[in-house]
């Protein structure tokens, strides 16, 4: 950190307010924090589990965060908030208290998380929301009860700003060129601590040192830019050493805007830098080779930031990129994880059709996480728990070799210690990479080791495959023998193009499996992920063994991990010389082509998908709707694949960015196919 706590002894907080954070209201006996092996962390990656409770959390560490090589996992806030019958998400920004007995569990379970977290080797870091308490009153997750907001557990009414210290009647911030009215006054109606008094930050900091004492090893500070930068380091100045003997890790969240600028604040912990966001989403959603000049592009000093994809706001209000983006949302934390510059995090939240949408819950407490039933697991996807591992292994190098060779397709090494390709694009594409690295045959980390990459003078040939990545480095590899400079040798490969075509629900991907070691040697764990950019038809390639009969098969795995097969004989190629595309779709038997084409006028950020009575069309379920191109818009199209001699029923639906459907009206459209191909639908939604 940049800015030090003075030596000597750790100092005390003092008062009431002070005795009663630290008492967290009978919750807990501090001395009696759980004996646990401090967190040894294995690298900088933060996994953002956003309001995941606290057993899922410790699971997360146990099973996932730790043995992935992920450092540190950034948790909800911890305190008693706001408990209101629609149960929003953002209650958890409004506390009631400062126990830590809330949302996401209790007390004994908050410390149980740190200790399981710190035993996988994972540091924690909380959400801390010290600018204000809750604009609501009520009664909070611990049965705290407030009939005036100014008036808490904690804090009493002269805590808090007036009018007179805000300067604005109304108390709210309307000017956001103001600072001492951004500082000042109430956000939202949030009631806004006189965090310039040494007696509130006496108690705030007795809030912090309570779960220090519990093992916590750093905070990120919610809504920084409303405190003085002089009173967040008079606060830090209070607060004690971690239990490994560090001083606690602060970053902050300074959201964009002149006053204050983001930069201010370097001086009181890192900062989350949002402009970093902001370039990833207009290169995802535009074109990737802008990327090289991301450092002269606004973003902020990577030794004074956090960088980050998108976050519980962001994704929401359409400033960043979020799951609903699909392949491009993975792709770009890839590119984070994989570019050197700030400490990145990878964030992991819950499905949502509206903005203000609850996480999976009973009675507003958060049940625990299974992922693909309303959680989006992102930290567990094979590419980006290799890019940590990537991430961790290529350390500090410097980005170098960097090569643009489209639009869409860009590369560049960490040194000599690793490579990182990628393609935005929608087709496979196939380009010669200078990577600096030393010549030998590497492991492919972003299919865990399914394929490799053979590097030769250098250089490196690689099909990337549609919306997708190849990463290696120099702690998987074989040094090279006479087969690179040889590559006909008979230990030649050659490209397969695997395309599936596969409805499939919300969550779960389609992958290729066989006998061979390039698709993983029937370990469903090491099967080749396909691209769901051309959805429903799947694609992606494999550099398999060229002149080699093998046989495979197409499997689908859903957010949880569960595999099924496709049913049927195992399927048969034999590979020559050169490469070779084999198709094949999901269960359908007599297959043929339908092509619908649905002229549609939609607003922006709305998608025309067909839906009908067969599977193949998701069974009139808007979920597994097939999504048609915009390519010739008012036109929307898509070729699906359907059984032959079969009539079905079938409708067009619209569904906005928020996933909100709406049916096109009248009876239902039919269709019946015949013995051969080649069909099509030509529609119009009146």
């Amino acid at each position: 950190m940049r800015t030090r706590r003075p030596p000597g002894a750790v100092r005390r907080t003092a008062g009431a307010v002070a005795a009663a954070a630290l008492a967290l209201a009978g919750a807990i006996a501090l001395p009696a924090a759980p004996a646990r092996a401090d967190a040894t962390a294995s690298g900088d990656v933060i996994a953002n589990l956003w309001e995941y409770n606290w057993n899922s959390v410790a699971a997360e560490c146990e099973n996932v965060l730790g043995p992935n090589g992920y450092g540190a996992v950034w948790v909800a806030p911890p305190s008693e908030s706001l408990k209101q019958s629609n149960f929003f998400w953002w209650d958890v920004y409004q506390p009631y208290s400062y126990a830590l007995n809330g949302r996401f569990g209790t007390a004994a379970q908050f410390a149980d998380m740190i200790g399981a977290c710190h035993d996988a080797g994972v540091k924690v870091y909380t959400d801390a929301v010290i600018n204000h308490t809750a604009a609501q009153t009520g009664t909070g997750y611990a049965g705290t009860a407030l009939t005036n907001k100014y008036d808490t557990p904690d804090w009493d009414p002269g805590d808090y700003h007036t009018s007179a210290q805000c300067n604005d009647s109304d108390l709210i911030i309307d000017d956001w060129s103001n600072l001492s009215e951004i500082q000042n006054c109430e956000l939202l109606g949030l009631p806004d601590l006189k965090t310039e008094d040494d007696h509130v930050r006496s108690g705030i900091a007795a809030y912090l040192n309570a779960q220090i004492a519990l093992g916590v090893d750093g905070f990120r500070v919610d809504a920084a830019k409303h405190m003085p930068v002089a009173d967040l380091n008079a606060i830090r100045a209070k607060l004690h050493t971690t239990t490994s003997g560090a001083e606690p890790y602060v970053f902050q969240e300074v959201y964009p805007g002149a006053t204050p600028a983001a930069s201010d604040y370097y001086a009181s912990g890192d900062v989350l830098d949002f402009t970093y966001a902001s370039r990833l989403k207009s290169a995802f959603q535009g074109n990737v080779s802008d990327l090289a000049s991301l450092p002269s592009s606004g973003v902020l000093t990577p030794a004074n930031s956090v960088s980050f994809v998108t976050n519980h706001d962001t994704e929401r209000n359409g400033l960043h990129l979020s799951y609903k983006d699909g392949d491009a949302y993975r792709l770009a934390n890839l590119f984070q994880l994989a570019y050197q510059w700030s400490t990145p995090t990878v964030y992991s939240g819950f499905e949502f059709s509206s903005s203000d949408q609850a996480p999976p819950h009973s009675g507003g407490f958060v049940t625990d996480t299974t992922c693909g039933s309303g959680w989006y697991c992102l930290q567990r996807d094979t590419a980006v728990t290799g890019l940590v591992k990537w991430h961790n292994a290529v350390g500090s190098a410097a980005v170098t070799n960097w090569s643009t060779k489209s639009s869409q397709v860009i590369g560049f090494g960490r040194g000599t210690a690793g490579y990182f390709a990628l393609n935005n694009g929608s087709a496979a594409a196939t380009y010669t990479f200078a990577t600096g690295m030393a010549d030998g045959t590497y492991a492919n980390v972003v299919d865990n080791g399914a394929t490799t990459v053979t590097v030769s003078g250098g250089n490196a040939t690689l099909t990337l495959p549609a919306k997708g990545a190849i990463a290696f480095h120099d702690g998987a590899f074989t040094p090279c023998d006479t087969s690179c400079e040889n590559p006909d040798d008979g230990t030649s490969t050659v490209t397969a193009t695997f395309q599936a075509y596969a409805p499939t629900p919300s969550g779960t991907t389609v992958h290729v499996v066989g006998s061979i070691a390039a698709l993983g040697g029937w370990d469903t764990a090491k099967a080749v992920p396909l691209s769901s950019s051309g959805y429903p038809l799947w694609s992606g390639t494999a550099s398999v063994p060229a002149g080699t009969a093998f046989t495979y098969k197409f499997i689908k795995k859903d957010s949880a991990g569960n595999v099924t097969w496709e049913s049927g004989a195992d399927r048969t190629a034999t590979s020559g010389t050169s490469a070779l595309t084999l198709q094949g779709s999901w269960n359908v038997a007599n297959a043929t082509d339908v092509t619908f084409n649905a002229t549609a006028t939609t607003d922006w950020g709305t998608n025309v998908y067909v839906v009908g009575s067969i599977a193949s069309l998701g069974s009139w379920n808007p979920a597994d709707a097939i999504p048609l191109s915009s390519a010739s818009y008012p036109v929307w199209s898509r070729t699906v694949i359907v059984p032959k001699n079969t009539s079905f029923e079938y409708k067009y639906i619209k569904k906005n960015a928020s996933g909100n459907v709406t049916w096109e009206s009248g009876t239902n459209r039919t269709y019946t196919t015949g013995g051969s191909s080649g069909y099509s639908a030509n529609d119009t939604w009146k």
